[in-house]
């Protein structure tokens, strides 16, 4: 009896000091490994041009081969470090607008992978953006408060707008996002292709728009339009849901992602971005890859950079309808300035021969 007593006790001592492991393991599977330490490009950036009907929202990059783009390497985001970057290659953001819409295509290459239904075990991407002046590209918003204290009030200037696509449910080329029976739900929701609108003030305080630990606001809507590809497919006729997995496993070659959304929003509840023209905004893209047959995890993401990218919205100078009226106006005002300059030099002209003709003679009027 004396033996099983410290015995008892010590196996009691072990499974407590495990369960301890696993919570702090839980409670830290979205934090650094060490100290923070961010060296970012000082020269990264991307402008979204003034370009209306180059591209059509269908996942394929052939109209954006005129589009200027920053190829970011992709580093871990919980820890930037080079000799950990994803191997597969770069990332290249692209980024436009037609006056109504911003559009976005993310081109990374990578072996192709998909599993049907199983959104972690296929490639997945992110846009995230500054939406309240607080908020940090480190740590999601970097709000200091708890899960059981974040709220529109406690958080109040830390939010970030997130847009995040898995696509184990979408085929190819079909287009995701906002639909009719989500937002009737009134959230950022999408049931069909998991292409979802959310915000968040840190790792721990994420939830669809609409949707707070305050309570739900069925004004709330998902914005964001979208569709994916892979340049291993060779077919460009469209994919329906029985070809899956739509190509061979392992081919070498090119991931797309194309996404729009309008400039302004609808939000009222600080939860989305707002873009304006002649404006610079921050944001960054996140990307996950299965590797090794190994499903990705939430926090295990490669990001373009550890701070936030410059996104310079470019004002345009005119539409094309603006540019044709312009266009006349400049013929006819140029043509009316050449006949005025044709006038006065006439004038000036009949004024020098009126003034050297000396074979008129001057008659006075007493002699009549």
């Amino acid at each position: 009896m004396s033996l099983l007593c410290p015995r008892l006790c010590l196996f009691i001592f072990c499974l407590a000091v495990l369960a301890f492991t696993g919570v702090l393991q839980l409670v830290t599977s979205h934090e650094e490994s060490g100290e923070w330490d961010c060296k970012p490009d000082s020269e990264a950036r991307v402008p979204a041009q003034f370009r209306p009907g180059v591209v059509t929202l269908d996942g394929h990059a052939d109209d954006w081969e005129d589009v200027y783009g920053f190829e970011f390497s992709l580093l871990p985001a919980l820890d930037p470090d080079e000799e950990n970057a994803y191997k597969g290659g770069k990332m290249t953001v692209k980024a436009l607008h037609d006056g109504k819409d911003m559009y976005f295509l993310l081109q990374v290459d990578g072996n192709y992978i998909y599993s049907k239904g199983d959104n972690h075990g296929c490639p997945s991407v992110a846009l995230m953006f500054q939406v309240g002046e607080s908020a940090t590209y480190h740590r999601m918003g970097g709000c200091k408060e708890s899960p059981n204290t974040c709220n529109k009030t406690s958080c109040r200037g830390y939010e970030v707008d997130i847009m995040h696509f898995s696509i184990g449910n979408a085929v190819p080329g079909r287009l995701y996002g906002g639909n009719p029976i989500d937002s009737r739900e009134g959230n950022g929701g999408d049931r069909f292709g998991h292409l979802v609108d959310t915000y968040a003030w840190n790792p721990h305080c994420r939830n669809l728009d609409g949707i707070g630990p305050s309570g739900n606001d069925s004004t709330a809507q998902n914005d964001w339009r979208g569709a994916w590809w892979h340049s291993s497919f060779t077919t460009h006729t469209g994919f329906v849901a029985e070809d899956s997995p739509y190509a061979s496993s392992g081919q070498k070659g090119t991931y797309y992602f194309e996404f729009s959304r309008p400039l302004r929003s609808r939000d009222s509840l600080q939860q989305d971005v707002q873009f304006t023209i002649g404006q610079s905004g921050k944001f960054s893209a996140a990307f996950w890859y299965p590797s090794d047959g190994n499903p990705w995890h939430g926090s295990a993401h490669y990001s373009i950079s550890c701070d936030w990218v410059p996104l310079d919205v470019s004002p345009g100078s005119s539409s094309p309808v603006k540019g044709k009226s312009g266009s006349a106006w400049g013929a006819a005002s140029g043509f009316a300035l050449l006949l005025s300059v044709v006038s006065f030099c006439i004038s000036i002209f009949v004024g020098y021969r009126v003034s050297i003709n000396k074979a008129i003679p001057f008659t006075p009027m007493d002699r009549l």
